[in-house]
């Protein structure tokens, strides 16, 4: 089976938590409503090529969750 790169999840012992799983490295655990990033893979390389790769994956990030929720809103309508 292939994992979408990105997956949307909650968990009831953190009610008001939204969370966003990276499935390929590297992999990280993002809170949205916490703003905080949990990696489970060790980052390497140099680090201003570190920087770059973590922002333009936080900002994809984003959009995934983005329009999943404009496509969960336009579900409930």
């Amino acid at each position: 089976m292939e994992l979408p790169h990105f997956l949307l999840g909650d968990n009831t012992d953190a009610e008001n938590e939204m969370f966003i799983m990276h499935t390929q490295y590297p992999r990280f655990i993002w809170a949205i409503n916490a703003d905080d990033v949990t990696w489970l893979d060790e980052l390497e390389g140099e680090e201003e090529d570190l920087v770059n790769e973590i922002a333009n994956l936080l900002e994809t990030a984003e959009a995934f969750y983005e329009r999943e929720m404009k496509r969960h809103e336009a579900e409930l309508i």
